[in-house]
């Protein structure tokens, strides 16, 4: 019977895709021990991303999420995201980049995930190189599109690319929920016939509705691993559900190394977490053609809808959307994910504002044919639309420009001086040295509550009810009274 290993995304890919990375270190905390006694290969925790979001707006240090939660998963690697720049927009110094690896293993991060938006594999080299010198394992990700240049030749290319990278697994990664069932059984075949020997996993998202069904068909190829997470924070934009995938595993006959009893807990805390915030409860959507042709991320449509309502101009959304489409083909089908759906998105939205196709060009764009975003990306430019984009005055100026590399002594003067820990550095390269000193005033992580005390639960929600002064429980000759004073809590 052959074996399926599983990747948990619940504290890192599900929270980012369903909860807008608002997962709160306790709510991580509550659950992490019983993910940790499931059996799976790798948790994904941390992304670059989390930095900004941790500090700026949960008020929580992102080093250490990463030590409590490794206090608490000692069996499981944990595994985080990462690319050639901490910040998705913005080109980082190889001297931060160095920095940031180290300190990741430092706090108990073990495997990366590398990623480019392009599949350029100098910049995997690059990425790869600098994780084995910090002893952290490797995972190269071979990021999947639909374009007349996302082939099987294209793939069967990059894979010997990332083979001769020699990473301890290759993943095909959709994060656009984009793959079906078909190209799901070409692709694998592809990359594992030029992969020979590297463990294959794949990493799906349910957009379109058909991430389960792709996750069966790489397990009925052979795919080693494939990527879940624990509902509430599974499917919907999210990857499939660790339940679904174990259970129909079995009965099409393989043998799934995951052990779903401690998860069960895992869901029902989520859930009453989800209740209790706020939060959307990921659940299996309806297949969507229309995502094929834009493949506009979901959040970046809501972020569109916003800025022409804002405008008065909300009407012209289709047009919008129809813009990115051509504007994708004139740059070379760049693939739909951060920062690159963003250059699409912005220029297209732009061109539909002014009403005249690339009168106006978001510097993005421009660094983007230039070949700031990476040489080979920048080669795929419709050469008609690059003369356009590179005879403008601003890409004069960026042509003579190149990215800064400051030394690690320079960053550290500019940010505080040799006093300022490596930790501290990094969140102050990221979002300033007020947001970093706003997060330390602020108290330390929240505890939460499992579903399992009821009442527990019951009086943490209550006490943090405006309308609500007192609150008396009594019970089998227990009698409780709680009293809001004025300025003051409970």
């Amino acid at each position: 019977m052959n074996e399926v290993k599983f990747v948990d995304t619940t504290l890192r890919d599900g929270q980012a895709s369903l909860w807008a990375e608002n997962m709160r270190t306790g709510m991580m905390l509550l659950v992490a021990e019983r993910l940790d006694s499931a059996g799976f290969q790798a948790i994904e925790v941390m992304a670059s991303s989390h930095l900004k979001k941790c500090v700026r707006e949960l008020r929580e240090d992102p080093f250490e999420r990463i030590r409590l939660l490794a206090r608490k998963i000692r069996k499981t690697p944990l595994r985080a995201l990462g690319s050639a720049r901490i910040s998705p927009f913005e080109l980082t110094p190889d001297s931060v980049m160095d920095l940031w690896y180290e300190r990741m293993l430092a706090a108990g991060i073990r495997q990366l995930r590398v990623m480019d938006p392009a599949n350029d594999s100098a910049i995997w080299r690059k990425s790869v190189e600098r994780a084995r010198r910090v002893g952290l394992g490797t995972v190269v990700n071979l990021t999947f599109s639909v374009s007349p240049k996302h082939t099987d030749e294209y793939y069967a290319r990059k894979a010997r690319e990332a083979a001769a990278l020699e990473p301890d697994f290759v993943c095909l990664k959709d994060p656009g929920g984009l793959l079906t069932p078909e190209r799901t059984a070409s692709l694998v075949r592809v990359i594992q016939q030029h992969t020979p020997g590297i463990p294959f996993d794949l990493h799906v998202h349910c957009t379109t509705g058909l991430g389960p069904l792709c996750a069966l068909e790489a397990i009925k190829l052979g795919a080693e691993m494939v990527d879940t997470a624990v509902p509430p924070l599974a499917n919907a934009s999210s990857n499939p559900s660790v339940f679904n995938v174990a259970q129909n595993a079995r009965a099409l006959g393989y043998a799934p190394l995951l052990d779903e009893e401690p998860l069960v807990p895992v869901a029902r805390d989520l859930n009453l977490i989800a209740k209790r915030e706020g939060f959307p409860v990921g659940a299996p959507v309806e297949y969507d053609y229309s995502q094929y042709v834009h493949q506009v991320p979901g959040g970046m449509i809501s972020n569109l809808r916003h800025q022409l309502k804002n405008l008065g101009m909300l009407q012209r959304l289709d047009e919008v959307l129809e813009e990115t489409v051509r504007v994708r083909a004139d740059l070379g089908y760049p693939i739909m994910v951060t920062p690159f759906s963003q250059f699409v998105g912005s220029q297209a939205a732009i061109n539909v504002i002014r009403g005249e196709r690339y009168e106006q060009v978001t510097d993005q764009v421009i660094q983007y044919a230039l070949g700031h975003w990476g040489e080979e990306a920048a080669d795929e430019v419709d050469p008609n639309i690059k003369d356009k984009l590179l005879g403008r005055p601003r890409a004069k100026q960026f042509a003579r420009w190149h990215p800064p590399q400051p030394s690690l002594e320079d960053v550290r003067a500019k940010l505080g001086g040799p006093g300022v820990s490596d930790d501290e550095l990094l969140m102050r390269y990221v979002v300033g040295k007020d947001d970093v000193e706003a997060m330390r005033a602020a108290a330390g992580p929240r505890e939460y509550i499992s579903a399992r005390k009821p009442l527990l639960a019951l009086l943490q929600d209550l006490t943090r009810r405006t309308e609500c002064r007192q609150i008396h429980i009594q019970k089998d000759g227990l009698s409780v009274t709680l009293e809001k004073r004025a300025g003051s809590g409970v």
